[in-house]
């Protein structure tokens, strides 16, 4: 029997709460499927860990996640500590020390979810969105001089790299080339950033001659938020920058009714080191501790775990297992539903055993 080692991370806000559902849905599903079994290891990183030691996560957390398949990771922020402590002391330091540069973001209609977008539903939005995840607008170069004088300069360097812009689009066209339409959409700006974006549609054209099967075409970012909205069924496979993707994906996530069935992938493709997966949804302090968060995207997110770990069955078993649930109307309040989060997660441990996955 495979046996995965998986690295929780709960981190802050309902992160705990919806991983902590994820893994009795995950475990209910290894023990369904009889091929394989998953181990976890919790480890206590996040806000809280930061009021104690200073620090988000300790000096060699990095060396204790390495040995594991995956990282299983839930939300972080905390309204009492800056955003960007909280980010680049865990999850973004997590990401970039990994390498894990393809982050992969799905959005589609789930059944029963409704969609703000006029008469669409379930099969009308199918997207997965591909943000480069370790350079571009985030790369962390730049700084601050002068700071408290009227002459203070802050400078926040978008870096792009041929070798970062080369293998995202080669990742992207690979996934859009996989998918039946074998279409993607390469996001630029490349009218006003006139340096970086100009390389990253140069590269896109060239990467794109290695996929002679894929149509693709262009767009700019802010023309894309009027297509994702008024046309979204000209879209299948996006690419975009680490600023762009994280923007459009939260947008992409709002189309489908909620940002709180949205999942995310940090993938490291060379599997070098364990890739991330997390609902996109963040800490949500305001629903903490309530037992109404939405523990559908941390599902997905588990889904798309699977997929990588090489369990496509089990994948596919347990996104079978949410779709009856949403379509039954167990769901929790942001979307319309009555349940707790304890209900959802009851209900698709049932649904994995039933007929209907």
């Amino acid at each position: 029997m495979r046996t995965y080692k998986i690295a929780a991370i709960p981190a802050d806000g309902i992160g705990p709460e919806v991983i902590s559902a994820g893994i009795s849905v995950l475990e209910g599903l290894a023990k369904r499927m009889g091929t394989f079994e998953m181990t976890f290891k919790t480890f206590d990183w996040g806000s809280d860990y930061y009021k104690k030691h200073g620090v988000m996560m300790p000096a060699d957390g990095l060396t204790q996640l390495k040995p594991f398949d995956a990282i299983y990771f839930g939300a972080v922020g905390a309204p009492d500590i800056p955003d960007h402590i909280t980010l680049w002391g865990l999850r973004l330091q997590i990401c970039q020390t990994f390498d894990q540069y393809a982050n992969v973001r799905p959005t589609r209609i789930l059944p029963g979810i409704s969609s703000p977008l006029r008469n669409a539903a379930p099969g009308d939005l199918d997207w997965v969105i591909v943000r480069e995840n370790s350079e571009g607008e985030y790369s962390g170069s730049g700084g601050r001089v002068h700071r408290g004088l009227p002459e203070e300069v802050a400078m926040e360097v978008s870096v792009f790299t041929r070798v970062g812009v080369t293998r995202i689009m080669r990742y992207a066209f690979k996934l859009a080339q996989s998918r039946p339409r074998k279409f993607l959409t390469v996001v630029t700006k490349s009218n006003a950033q006139r340096h970086g974006m100009v390389m990253w549609d140069e590269i896109a054209a060239e990467v794109a001659a290695e996929f002679p099967d894929v149509t693709w075409d262009k767009m700019l970012v802010d023309a894309m938020t009027v297509r994702m909205t008024l046309h979204p069924k000209t879209l299948d496979t996006i690419v975009a920058t680490n600023l762009h993707a994280d923007v459009l994906s939260d947008l992409a996530g709002a189309l489908a009714g909620s940002i709180g069935v949205a999942p995310t992938a940090n993938i490291d493709p060379e599997r070098r080191f364990p890739s991330m997966f997390e609902p996109i949804h963040g800490s949500a302090f305001d629903n903490t501790g309530k037992g109404i968060a939405n523990p559908v995207a941390s599902f997905w997110t588990a889904a798309q775990m699977l997929e990588h770990l090489g369990e496509p069955a089990a994948a596919t078993r347990l996104m079978r297992a949410v779709e009856h649930v949403c379509a039954s109307g167990v769901m929790t309040p942001d979307v319309g539903g009555k349940a707790t989060t304890k209900d959802v997660t009851a209900a698709v441990v049932d649904a994995i055993y039933g007929s209907n996955a």
